[in-house]
């Protein structure tokens, strides 16, 4: 298949085009709801909580970036005195390969992201998950396993709730169906996150 190169000027229309569609998906979000999604993970932090991260996907390497970010960039001074703060004990259940495949190969996908919750959660710990349809097996397996332990949820979710909806404890939903779109808002939500921990612990 030929690649077809544009004119500068239909790079400049695109790139134009992108950004005003961002723009557009970043004021539809509720800032309430932000702002929930700040205090429920301010809350766990404080009464030194872990909080599990899971994603499927590309979006799994969201998940690692916002743990690097909840455990690393908010803190921001030096080493000697990092002994003198509360940390976030955040993990990602999206990083280590070993342990997915294993419960994926012996037991079976659906259980990759559930059965790490199941060996690590306490009760009221928190688990954040993305999903885009709501119906992955491993994503509603995990969503039961969190109610049977009392781990608190809380869902990046987009239009489609799917057969989640029933298993959801708080959210914020993005208003689109373009992925590209939502991953951008994910991660700015991340770096928004990010930002009022890091300027509050410092």
């Amino acid at each position: 298949m030929p690649y077809n190169k544009k004119t500068f000027e239909q790079k400049l229309n695109h790139s134009t085009e992108y950004l005003d569609w961002l723009k557009s998906m970043l004021d539809s979000l509720d800032k309430n709801d932000i702002a929930k999604i700040i205090d429920i993970i301010e809350q766990s932090f404080l009464d030194w909580k872990k909080i599990f991260i899971a994603w499927n996907g590309w979006s799994a390497a969201t998940a690692s970036h916002m743990v690097s970010d909840l455990q690393k960039t908010t803190l921001w001074k030096k080493p000697q005195d990092k002994n003198d703060l509360i940390k976030f004990k955040a993990i990602s259940l999206s990083d280590n390969i070993p342990v997915m495949t294993a419960w994926g190969n012996d037991e079976g996908y659906e259980y990759i992201f559930s059965e790490q919750l199941k060996v690590l959660a306490d009760r009221w710990d928190l688990l954040i998950v993305i999903t885009w349809s709501g119906n992955s097996s491993n994503i509603l397996k995990i969503a039961e396993e969190a109610n049977k332990l009392w781990v608190k949820t809380l869902w990046f979710l987009w239009f489609n709730w799917g057969r989640v909806k029933d298993l959801v404890d708080d959210y914020i939903i993005v208003k689109s169906d373009n992925f590209w779109f939502i991953e951008d808002i994910h991660m700015i939500l991340d770096h928004l996150i990010t930002a009022y921990f890091k300027s509050n612990i410092s």
